[in-house]
């Protein structure tokens, strides 16, 4: 039974606290496995993030892979997550994780970490 058919029909409906999400907004952590450095993965990724006003950072890591952590409008954070799966020419993507995450710090722009 839906939550609608619930309170039509005099059932309780359980309530939850409104995530960032059902506000329109999400924040993101991904970790990018595969050829991920020396393609200029880091610096597309910025340019996606900022053409698509999203907040954040992004990183590479001694193991190999990219860290990104991506903030702002839920649509706009899915399309950079999405662009990820496959990062610029050269690059060769073989996973991306992601683990949603509560806003945080104020993230301030898109910036490379070293």
């Amino acid at each position: 039974m839906s939550g609608d058919d619930a309170a039509m029909s005099g059932g309780a409906v359980a309530s939850r606290a409104p995530t960032d999400e059902d506000r329109g907004r999400m924040r993101l952590h991904l970790q990018i496995t595969g050829r991920v450095q020396g393609v200029f993965y880091r610096g597309a990724m910025q340019d996606e993030a900022r053409r698509h006003g999203v907040r954040g950072w992004v990183r590479n890591r001694v193991d190999g892979s990219v860290e990104a952590v991506l903030e702002g409008d839920a649509g706009a954070v899915r399309r950079v997550a999405d662009w990820a799966r496959t990062g610029p020419p050269g690059a060769r993507v073989r996973d991306v994780v992601e683990r949603q995450e509560p806003e945080g710090d104020a993230l301030v722009g898109f910036e490379i970490r070293h």
